[in-house]
């Protein structure tokens, strides 16, 4: 079976497919997510920022908790960023897609790890080895918006309450599905040393 991974790099929250949808496909091998403030480099459409660009974009640190304003794809194949416009704390129900082409024996989950050994969550933004005080943040969209003012889980490694089911606990798929997210990055405002991050977004299941 296959796994295609999207985003929704249009303002529409409609979901895969439907009429209006603006989705790329990711590709796991040489794209990734980019989490700024952005400016006039770091925009949509731009070039792929270099260290120093992304650093010039970064949030400034102020002692205050702050949730990231601009998510983003690196579209190796393009060269460009394209802006992810509906990620965030916003309400919006169809931002990153998981289309499955045929059933699974488990249900699929989502979990952010410190590297693509998928055994640990040391670094600052997964909470320095305490799940609980992850920056990451997720709610599963596949049959509802998340809600106003959404909380959504910290994501951090596979322990109970830390990572997505994507199916809603409905368990495993028995055909073909596409299931959803929102994510957010929250900064706490303990947070005073500034660093670069680049955690792990794992979609774990078991295929027939």
């Amino acid at each position: 079976m296959a796994l295609d991974i999207y985003v929704n790099t249009g303002t529409s929250d409609v979901a895969l497919g439907a009429s209006g949808a603006e989705f790329v496909e990711v590709d796991t091998t040489n794209d990734y997510l980019i989490f700024s403030d952005g400016n006039d480099t770091v925009k949509d459409g731009e070039p792929i920022p270099s260290s120093s660009q992304l650093n010039s974009a970064a949030p400034v640190l102020t002692g205050v908790e702050q949730t990231i304003d601009s998510y983003f794809l690196a579209d190796n194949s393009a060269g460009i960023l394209k802006q992810i416009d509906n990620m965030g704390a916003g309400n919006y129900r169809y931002v990153m897609a998981f289309d499955f082409d045929a059933a699974t024996v488990s249900e699929p989950t989502l979990e952010v790890w410190d590297d693509s050994d998928l055994d640990s969550i040391d670094s600052v933004s997964l909470g320095s080895g305490t799940a609980s005080s992850s920056w990451f943040r997720g709610v599963t969209t596949t049959d509802s918006l998340p809600g106003a003012g959404w909380t959504g889980s910290r994501l951090a490694g596979s322990s109970d309450g830390n990572f997505l089911w994507l199916n809603n606990q409905n368990g495993a798929l028995t055909g073909a599905d596409t299931l959803y997210c929102q994510i957010r990055v929250t900064i706490p405002a303990s947070q005073v040393d500034g660093g670069a991050e680049a955690p792990v977004i794992a979609i774990k299941y078991a295929t027939i």
